[in-house]
């Protein structure tokens, strides 16, 4: 039986994380990242709606990682950066993550901008809707917030016209 010394055993360092390429093509993947920013970014107040109606929709136009990071250049978290890659696991790993699955901030931004008289209802509608494809496509938590933002929004009017008239 052979027997190694566990101290002669060095392990290779991981490679750095890779920076995305200026020149190479966005995915969806990475357009959705850059409008999570956004959204954080206008939940601490650092964009107003226009800009966050705005650069969320160069966001969806961008079609390289330049374009993309042209969006969120001028805010703190900067560019967005490239996921964790995943991690092989085992049940006890799969329950964790579906346990930490995250509730998708446009729904919970649109559900905040239903509640707010006013033209803000536009904002929750268009919220809305992204939050429920977003959702539909990443698995996220928060369809009823999505939905019941839509709800309001589009139902509000119709109640209060028919309880004044």
């Amino acid at each position: 039986m052979i027997r190694q010394d566990v101290r002669q055993i060095q392990f290779a360092d991981p490679a750095p994380p890779q920076e995305p390429v200026p020149s190479v093509r966005a995915s969806d993947a990475d357009r959705e990242r850059a409008i999570d920013a956004l959204i954080e970014a206008f939940a601490e107040g650092r964009l107003t709606t226009e800009e966050l109606s705005a650069r969320t929709e160069q966001a969806y136009q961008a079609r390289t990682h330049a374009a993309l990071a042209m969006v969120s250049a001028d805010l703190p978290a900067g560019p967005p950066a490239s996921p964790p890659a995943a991690q092989p696991g085992g049940p006890a790993t799969d329950l964790t993550a579906t346990a930490q699955r995250r509730t998708n901030p446009l729904a919970v931004a649109a559900l905040v901008c239903s509640l707010i008289p006013g033209p803000s209802g536009l904002a929750a509608l268009i919220l809305g809707i992204v939050a429920l494809r977003q959702i539909r496509r990443t698995g996220e938590r928060g369809k009823a917030l999505a939905a019941t933002a839509l709800a309001i929004v589009t139902l509000g009017p119709l109640i209060t016209v028919l309880l004044v008239s």
